[in-house]
């Protein structure tokens, strides 16, 4: 073979791989549209297998805009890289939605129709630098009967609830209908003729909030059935069930319904059968008895948590100065699950002789608390709480165990029935009966019932003659998140918090601890010896004594002031050092890490591809050489 036909061999099979690499990438581009490969370490770029379904599984086209101004955001450069990242999870889940999600990407430009429009969805712009151009950075979605949903504004500190957020806002819009609430409440929580005044008494807020935005229905408390078209069921204050109302409830959890349930050692708004100001003769306490231990729950109606730290002061008696309660507790952002959609955004949720929640042992349930008190909390006996005239007198041999009491908590899991016989009073009869939960259940159990009556979280007003309610704490807040939270599907509730799109460097982290530490034990060291030299100085000052001796400097007075001048001067040389030295650290890393990005891992992948075209011209070589003996 002649020099010019090896040319021409080789200028061929060059043009030859290039028309294959462009064919390759062209077919890569049309065959694997939308193909990911996530290998992130918390997968921050995969769906949640809840919101796949979600977005899958839509019938009707769902409209999504998503507003984020470019130009205004340009010195934030953080706000910036978050809007990438809520960009890039709502492509994804138009991809996923076999093309029934349609996104539109708006930059509005201030004055223009894109800022009338983001304004006409109720979005409303931000400034995020001080006299800087206001950012629009939220999400508007529409169905095909003119359902509207927003997100107002995406928080990066809250972007652990980013999926959850987005998901639900899907999840309404292919949903319109309204979720149907059940509601069995032995407090009087709905407006009522009072017989005392003569008088309405109107409902309480917590309770009318969830009427404005869900179907709540009220049941009787002795009803034998849940009806079927429940979802979710609210039961308050579940004093003395009939075993009837029990399995009820027993069979609506078993067969997937959601249960939130809020019972109470020693409810303080129960005055049935109250007299002469004496507390009613069966008690004010409530449990769900034998369901709670099917499930592996342990209530104990006997005691109320006490909190040392967290318990308010109120004032008990007219005329008594106020002074701390520490059975009234007033919860804070440290007492919620920040993992928990339902509480991790709250700020404070005020109690009343609350009790506490446990899992069994040996239960198999996933018990996570939502709302726990502090680490300087106890039990205390309800019994104590009863006849009160003081609370100081709670105070009398309170220890605090060093526990965190749960007051609400969720609970996962396959669950078992109370009631394996069947339903009392017809065991052995015909008719569908369960023994166990299809599905997970989804239950919320809070130990208190007073957190929804209105003096513990909102100010009631009357301006010309119209009574509004201002709240001062998030009790309805958390009503409504949990109510919420479970009247979506089963798939929105899975969709659980995901870890924070932003990594910190915590190798940097920890070189300027450890360079925090040496700076402050160099700082201590020369404010030790300034406190020393100060000391010889005087003494040396009151051993001469005299008026003059004060005007001038003996021989070692300043032999000592030149000693402590050439310290000072050694130790802020050190101080200057471990400065540098810190940042050398740091830029050492920085330095690591370029080399290893942008030369290592090229050469790694340079050298496995020579090993490998050497390998394969061994095996040509002598699958070449065995030919031509053969």
């Amino acid at each position: 073979m002649t020099t010019k036909t090896r040319k021409t061999y080789g200028a061929t099979a060059l043009v030859a791989l290039a028309v294959l690499f462009i064919g390759v990438t062209i077919l890569i581009t049309f065959v694997l549209r939308g193909a990911r490969l996530d290998l992130t370490e918390s997968k921050l770029y995969s769906l949640a297998p809840g919101t796949q379904k979600i977005v899958s599984s839509l019938t009707e086209p769902v409209n999504l805009y998503f507003f984020f101004s470019q130009e205004g955001s340009s010195q934030s450069p953080q706000l910036r890289a978050y809007a990438q990242r809520v960009r890039e999870l709502l492509e994804e889940m138009a991809q996923r939605s076999k093309g029934k999600l349609h996104l539109n990407v708006i930059d509005p430009q201030p004055f223009s129709e894109d800022e009338d429009r983001a304004t006409e969805f109720g979005l409303s712009p931000v400034s995020v630098t001080p006299g800087g151009e206001p950012v629009y950075f939220g999400l508007a979605g529409t169905n095909s009967t003119d359902g509207r949903e927003i997100i107002g504004l995406f928080q990066p500190d809250k972007e652990e609830f980013l999926e959850y957020d987005v998901a639900s806002l899907i999840y309404r819009l292919s949903n319109a209908k309204r979720a149907t609430v059940g509601l069995i409440a032995g407090l009087p929580v709905d407006a009522r003729f009072d017989q005392m005044s003569g008088q309405m008494a109107p409902g309480w807020a917590s309770i009318q909030q969830l009427r404005e935005t869900l179907d709540v229905r009220t049941l009787q408390a002795d009803g034998n059935d849940i009806p079927a078209d429940i979802g979710v069921l609210m039961v308050v204050h579940p004093k003395e069930l009939s075993p009837q109302t029990q399995y009820a409830i027993d069979q609506f959890v078993l067969r997937g319904g959601k249960l939130i349930s809020f019972m109470d050692p020693q409810s303080e708004n129960d005055n049935a059968g109250a007299q002469m100001g004496m507390p009613p003769m069966g008690g004010r306490s409530s449990t769900l008895g034998p369901l709670l231990d099917a499930w592996g729950v342990k209530f104990d109606t006997n005691q109320i948590v006490g909190d040392r730290e967290l318990g308010l002061t109120v004032s008990l008696q007219q005329g008594k100065p106020p002074s701390q309660h520490i059975a009234i507790l007033g919860l804070n952002r440290a007492s919620m699950n920040p993992k928990d959609v339902t509480v991790s955004a709250l700020d404070s949720i005020n109690v009343m002789t609350a009790g506490a929640l446990s899992k069994k042992e040996g239960a198999t349930i996933e018990f996570e608390p939502l709302i726990q008190s502090s680490t300087n909390a106890a039990l205390l006996p309800a019994a104590k709480l009863m006849f009160l005239p003081d609370s100081d007198a709670l105070l009398d041999g309170f220890k605090p165990t060093g526990e965190r009491y749960t007051i609400a908590a969720r609970i996962h899991g396959k669950v078992k029935s109370a009631f394996p016989n069947g339903k009392p009073g017809a065991e052995g009869a015909a008719g569908a009966h369960l023994t166990e939960s299809k599905e997970d259940a989804n239950i919320i159990l809070v130990a208190d019932t007073d957190i929804l009556s209105d003096p513990l979280w909102v100010r009631t007003q009357n301006v010309f003659g119209q009574r509004f309610s201002v709240a001062w704490a998030n009790n309805g807040d958390f009503i409504s998140n949990s109510v919420d939270n479970l009247a979506g599907s089963a798939d929105l509730i899975s969709v659980r918090g995901r870890q924070s799109f932003f990594r910190p460097f915590t190798k940097v982290d920890e070189l300027r601890r450890q360079a925090g530490d040496q700076l402050r034990a160099k700082e201590k060291e020369l404010d030790q010896e300034l406190k020393d030299t100060e000391q010889k100085l005087t003494a040396l000052e009151g051993g001469r004594g005299g008026h003059q001796a004060s005007l001038s400097l003996s021989p070692e007075q300043e032999a000592e002031l030149e000693r402590f001048q050439h310290e000072r001067v050694r130790i802020r040389k050190e101080l200057r050092e471990t400065r540098r030295s810190l940042d050398v650290e740091i830029e050492k890393l920085g330095t690591r890490l370029k080399v290893i990005n942008i030369a290592l891992v090229p050469l790694l992948l340079a050298l496995g591809a020579i090993f490998l075209e050497i390998t394969r011209r061994r095996r040509l070589r002598a699958g070449r050489a065995a030919a031509h003996t053969g």
